[in-house]
Protein backbone atom coordinates (compact mmCIF):
# COMPACT_ATOMS: atom_id res chain seq x y z
CA UNK A 1 0.00 0.00 0.00
CA UNK A 2 1.48 3.46 -0.92
CA UNK A 3 2.65 5.58 2.00
CA UNK A 4 0.24 8.37 1.09
CA UNK A 5 -2.73 6.08 1.67
CA UNK A 6 -1.58 5.28 5.19
CA UNK A 7 -0.94 8.79 6.48
CA UNK A 8 -3.46 10.60 8.72
CA UNK A 9 -5.66 13.17 7.09
CA UNK A 10 -4.78 15.95 9.53
CA UNK A 11 -1.60 17.95 8.99
CA UNK A 12 0.94 18.42 11.80
CA UNK A 13 2.83 21.26 10.16
CA UNK A 14 4.23 22.63 13.43
CA UNK A 15 5.38 19.26 14.73
CA UNK A 16 9.09 19.05 13.87
CA UNK A 17 9.40 15.38 14.93
CA UNK A 18 6.49 14.40 12.70
CA UNK A 19 7.74 16.47 9.77
CA UNK A 20 11.27 15.10 9.96
CA UNK A 21 10.16 11.47 10.28
CA UNK A 22 7.58 11.83 7.51
CA UNK A 23 10.02 13.47 5.09
CA UNK A 24 12.72 10.92 5.93
CA UNK A 25 10.26 8.06 5.41
CA UNK A 26 9.21 9.43 2.02
CA UNK A 27 12.85 9.97 1.03
CA UNK A 28 13.78 6.48 2.24
CA UNK A 29 16.33 7.92 4.66
CA UNK A 30 14.58 7.22 7.97
CA UNK A 31 16.67 4.92 10.13
CA UNK A 32 14.62 1.74 10.49
CA UNK A 33 15.48 -1.16 12.79
CA UNK A 34 16.96 -4.24 11.18
CA UNK A 35 15.65 -7.64 12.06
CA UNK A 36 18.06 -9.34 14.49
CA UNK A 37 20.67 -11.43 12.69
CA UNK A 38 19.83 -14.63 14.54
CA UNK A 39 16.19 -14.37 13.40
CA UNK A 40 17.31 -14.10 9.77
CA UNK A 41 19.68 -17.07 10.07
CA UNK A 42 17.06 -19.23 11.77
CA UNK A 43 14.47 -18.41 9.13
CA UNK A 44 16.85 -19.35 6.33
CA UNK A 45 17.89 -22.57 8.04
CA UNK A 46 14.33 -23.67 8.83
CA UNK A 47 13.17 -22.91 5.30
CA UNK A 48 16.00 -25.00 3.86
CA UNK A 49 14.72 -28.60 3.61
CA UNK A 50 18.27 -29.95 3.77
CA UNK A 51 19.07 -28.38 7.16
CA UNK A 52 19.03 -30.75 10.13
CA UNK A 53 17.81 -30.08 13.67
CA UNK A 54 21.40 -30.17 14.92
CA UNK A 55 22.50 -27.59 12.35
CA UNK A 56 19.63 -25.30 13.34
CA UNK A 57 20.51 -25.82 17.00
CA UNK A 58 24.09 -24.71 16.36
CA UNK A 59 22.78 -21.44 14.93
CA UNK A 60 20.55 -20.86 17.96
CA UNK A 61 23.42 -21.64 20.33
CA UNK A 62 25.37 -18.68 18.96
CA UNK A 63 23.20 -16.70 21.40
CA UNK A 64 23.42 -18.39 24.84
CA UNK A 65 20.63 -16.22 26.28
CA UNK A 66 18.12 -17.18 23.59
CA UNK A 67 19.21 -20.82 23.84
CA UNK A 68 18.57 -20.88 27.59
CA UNK A 69 15.18 -19.20 27.25
CA UNK A 70 14.16 -21.51 24.40
CA UNK A 71 14.89 -24.56 26.56
CA UNK A 72 13.05 -22.93 29.46
CA UNK A 73 10.01 -22.32 27.25
CA UNK A 74 10.08 -25.90 25.98
CA UNK A 75 9.94 -27.10 29.60
CA UNK A 76 7.15 -24.72 30.59
CA UNK A 77 3.55 -25.90 31.16
CA UNK A 78 2.72 -24.41 27.77
CA UNK A 79 4.75 -27.08 25.97
CA UNK A 80 6.00 -29.50 28.61
CA UNK A 81 6.16 -33.18 27.67
CA UNK A 82 6.69 -36.26 29.79
CA UNK A 83 10.34 -35.59 30.47
CA UNK A 84 12.51 -32.52 30.89
CA UNK A 85 14.22 -31.11 27.81
CA UNK A 86 17.88 -30.35 28.46
CA UNK A 87 19.35 -29.51 25.05
CA UNK A 88 18.64 -27.10 22.22
CA UNK A 89 17.92 -29.86 19.63
CA UNK A 90 15.41 -31.42 22.04
CA UNK A 91 13.76 -28.04 22.61
CA UNK A 92 13.46 -27.44 18.85
CA UNK A 93 11.94 -30.90 18.37
CA UNK A 94 9.40 -30.40 21.15
CA UNK A 95 8.36 -26.92 20.01
CA UNK A 96 8.35 -27.72 16.30
CA UNK A 97 10.41 -25.70 13.82
CA UNK A 98 7.68 -23.24 12.78
CA UNK A 99 6.85 -22.43 16.39
CA UNK A 100 10.56 -22.24 17.26
CA UNK A 101 11.11 -19.74 14.44
CA UNK A 102 8.37 -17.44 15.76
CA UNK A 103 9.57 -17.80 19.35
CA UNK A 104 13.23 -17.11 18.50
CA UNK A 105 12.25 -14.05 16.45
CA UNK A 106 10.13 -12.79 19.36
CA UNK A 107 12.96 -13.34 21.86
CA UNK A 108 15.44 -11.54 19.60
CA UNK A 109 13.21 -8.52 18.99
CA UNK A 110 13.85 -6.99 22.40
CA UNK A 111 17.24 -5.85 21.10
CA UNK A 112 15.40 -3.51 18.71
CA UNK A 113 13.82 -1.56 21.58
CA UNK A 114 16.98 0.26 22.72
CA UNK A 115 18.02 3.88 23.21
CA UNK A 116 20.96 5.88 24.56
CA UNK A 117 19.38 8.73 26.51
CA UNK A 118 17.60 7.93 29.79
CA UNK A 119 14.34 9.64 28.79
CA UNK A 120 13.96 7.79 25.48
CA UNK A 121 15.28 4.56 27.00
CA UNK A 122 12.42 4.76 29.49
CA UNK A 123 9.94 5.27 26.65
CA UNK A 124 11.39 2.33 24.71
CA UNK A 125 11.10 0.16 27.81
CA UNK A 126 7.48 1.19 28.30
CA UNK A 127 6.79 0.42 24.62
CA UNK A 128 8.37 -3.02 24.99
CA UNK A 129 6.31 -3.69 28.12
CA UNK A 130 3.14 -2.81 26.24
CA UNK A 131 4.04 -4.87 23.17
CA UNK A 132 5.06 -7.91 25.21
CA UNK A 133 1.83 -7.67 27.23
CA UNK A 134 -0.25 -7.56 24.04
CA UNK A 135 1.84 -10.47 22.71
CA UNK A 136 1.13 -12.56 25.81
CA UNK A 137 -2.60 -11.86 25.67
CA UNK A 138 -2.65 -12.59 21.93
CA UNK A 139 -1.02 -15.97 22.57
CA UNK A 140 -3.61 -16.85 25.22
CA UNK A 141 -6.52 -15.78 23.02
CA UNK A 142 -5.14 -17.79 20.10
CA UNK A 143 -4.64 -20.82 22.32
CA UNK A 144 -8.30 -20.71 23.33
CA UNK A 145 -9.64 -20.04 19.83
CA UNK A 146 -9.57 -22.87 17.25
CA UNK A 147 -7.79 -22.13 13.99
CA UNK A 148 -4.98 -19.95 15.35
CA UNK A 149 -1.31 -20.65 16.02
CA UNK A 150 -0.49 -19.27 19.51
CA UNK A 151 3.19 -18.67 18.69
CA UNK A 152 2.36 -16.75 15.54
CA UNK A 153 -0.21 -14.73 17.49
CA UNK A 154 2.45 -13.89 20.08
CA UNK A 155 4.82 -12.58 17.39
CA UNK A 156 1.94 -10.66 15.79
CA UNK A 157 1.15 -8.95 19.07
CA UNK A 158 4.79 -8.13 19.63
CA UNK A 159 5.19 -6.21 16.36
CA UNK A 160 1.90 -4.32 16.31
CA UNK A 161 3.58 -1.05 17.43
CA UNK A 162 7.01 -1.60 15.84
CA UNK A 163 6.50 1.57 13.80
CA UNK A 164 7.01 3.71 16.90
CA UNK A 165 10.60 2.50 17.39
CA UNK A 166 12.20 4.65 14.61
CA UNK A 167 10.41 7.74 15.92
CA UNK A 168 11.87 7.18 19.39
CA UNK A 169 15.25 6.46 17.79
CA UNK A 170 15.12 9.81 16.02
CA UNK A 171 14.11 11.57 19.24
CA UNK A 172 17.06 9.87 20.94
CA UNK A 173 19.35 12.29 19.08
CA UNK A 174 17.66 15.51 20.24
CA UNK A 175 15.58 16.99 23.02
CA UNK A 176 12.17 16.34 21.48
CA UNK A 177 9.04 17.97 22.84
CA UNK A 178 7.08 15.19 24.63
CA UNK A 179 3.76 16.25 23.11
CA UNK A 180 5.24 16.38 19.61
CA UNK A 181 6.81 12.96 20.12
CA UNK A 182 3.51 11.48 21.23
CA UNK A 183 1.62 13.02 18.29
CA UNK A 184 4.23 11.85 15.79
CA UNK A 185 4.16 8.32 17.18
CA UNK A 186 0.37 8.16 16.93
CA UNK A 187 0.29 9.60 13.41
CA UNK A 188 3.16 7.63 11.86
CA UNK A 189 3.15 4.27 13.65
CA UNK A 190 1.19 2.66 10.83
CA UNK A 191 3.12 3.73 7.69
CA UNK A 192 6.50 3.25 9.38
CA UNK A 193 5.44 -0.09 10.87
CA UNK A 194 4.21 -1.38 7.51
CA UNK A 195 7.50 -0.33 5.90
CA UNK A 196 9.50 -2.20 8.55
CA UNK A 197 7.45 -5.37 8.21
CA UNK A 198 7.78 -5.22 4.42
CA UNK A 199 11.56 -4.90 4.64
CA UNK A 200 11.71 -7.74 7.15
CA UNK A 201 9.82 -9.89 4.66
CA UNK A 202 7.14 -10.82 7.18
CA UNK A 203 3.85 -12.28 5.93
CA UNK A 204 1.47 -9.76 4.36
CA UNK A 205 -1.15 -10.20 7.09
CA UNK A 206 1.36 -8.86 9.63
CA UNK A 207 1.08 -5.50 7.88
CA UNK A 208 -2.69 -5.70 8.42
CA UNK A 209 -2.06 -6.33 12.12
CA UNK A 210 -0.25 -2.98 12.28
CA UNK A 211 -2.88 -1.21 10.20
CA UNK A 212 -5.87 -2.39 12.22
CA UNK A 213 -4.50 -2.70 15.77
CA UNK A 214 -6.88 0.01 17.02
CA UNK A 215 -9.45 0.11 14.23
CA UNK A 216 -12.02 -1.05 16.75
CA UNK A 217 -15.12 -1.12 14.58
CA UNK A 218 -13.58 -2.58 11.43
CA UNK A 219 -15.66 -5.48 10.15
CA UNK A 220 -13.22 -6.93 7.61
CA UNK A 221 -13.77 -10.52 6.52
CA UNK A 222 -16.38 -12.71 8.14
CA UNK A 223 -13.65 -15.07 9.33
CA UNK A 224 -11.54 -14.02 12.31
CA UNK A 225 -7.92 -13.12 11.58
CA UNK A 226 -4.75 -12.46 13.56
CA UNK A 227 -5.61 -8.76 13.22
CA UNK A 228 -8.74 -9.45 15.24
CA UNK A 229 -6.78 -11.39 17.86
CA UNK A 230 -4.25 -8.57 18.32
CA UNK A 231 -6.98 -5.93 18.38
CA UNK A 232 -8.81 -7.76 21.16
CA UNK A 233 -5.53 -8.32 23.03
CA UNK A 234 -4.76 -4.62 22.77
CA UNK A 235 -8.16 -3.70 24.20
CA UNK A 236 -7.64 -6.16 27.07
CA UNK A 237 -4.21 -4.62 27.74
CA UNK A 238 -5.75 -1.18 28.22
CA UNK A 239 -8.06 -2.30 31.02
CA UNK A 240 -7.05 -0.52 34.22
CA UNK A 241 -4.56 1.67 32.35
CA UNK A 242 -6.80 3.80 30.16
CA UNK A 243 -10.00 5.58 31.15
CA UNK A 244 -12.73 3.03 30.44
CA UNK A 245 -14.95 5.81 29.06
CA UNK A 246 -12.44 6.27 26.22
CA UNK A 247 -12.53 2.60 25.26
CA UNK A 248 -15.18 0.71 23.29
CA UNK A 249 -17.05 -2.11 24.99
CA UNK A 250 -16.00 -5.62 24.02
CA UNK A 251 -19.45 -6.61 22.84
CA UNK A 252 -19.51 -3.61 20.47
CA UNK A 253 -16.56 -4.90 18.42
CA UNK A 254 -17.04 -6.99 15.25
CA UNK A 255 -13.73 -8.74 16.06
CA UNK A 256 -15.13 -9.86 19.39
CA UNK A 257 -18.06 -11.72 17.84
CA UNK A 258 -15.89 -13.27 15.13
CA UNK A 259 -13.56 -14.72 17.78
CA UNK A 260 -16.15 -15.97 20.26
CA UNK A 261 -18.79 -17.16 17.77
CA UNK A 262 -19.19 -20.90 18.09
CA UNK A 263 -16.21 -21.25 20.43
CA UNK A 264 -17.26 -19.79 23.77
CA UNK A 265 -20.07 -17.82 25.32
CA UNK A 266 -19.80 -14.12 26.10
CA UNK A 267 -19.28 -14.53 29.84
CA UNK A 268 -16.50 -17.07 29.36
CA UNK A 269 -14.68 -14.86 26.87
CA UNK A 270 -14.73 -11.89 29.22
CA UNK A 271 -13.29 -14.01 32.04
CA UNK A 272 -10.43 -15.39 29.97
CA UNK A 273 -7.92 -12.82 31.13
CA UNK A 274 -8.61 -13.40 34.81
CA UNK A 275 -8.43 -17.16 34.40
CA UNK A 276 -5.22 -16.98 32.35
CA UNK A 277 -3.43 -14.33 34.40
CA UNK A 278 -0.63 -16.70 35.48
CA UNK A 279 -0.17 -17.91 31.92
CA UNK A 280 0.04 -14.34 30.63
CA UNK A 281 2.65 -13.40 33.22
CA UNK A 282 4.67 -16.51 32.37
CA UNK A 283 4.75 -15.56 28.69
CA UNK A 284 5.78 -12.00 29.56
CA UNK A 285 8.55 -13.40 31.72
CA UNK A 286 9.85 -15.48 28.80
CA UNK A 287 9.98 -12.41 26.57
CA UNK A 288 12.04 -10.50 29.10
Amino acid sequence: MPIAELLPAESLTDNTVYQHCLQSLQADTLVLPTIPDIAVKIRRAINNPHTTINQIARIVQIDPSITARLIHIANSPLYCGRRKTESCPEALTRLGLNAAQDIITALALKSVFTAKTPHIRQKMQALWEHCSYVAAISMVLAHKTPGFDPDRAMLAGLIHDIGIVPIFTYADTLAANPDQLSQAAKALRTPIGVEIITRWDFPEDFADIIRYAEDWFRKGDATASYSDVVMMAQLHSFIGKVDSKKLPKFNELPAYYKLVSGHMDVETSLNIMDEARDEIEQIRHFLH
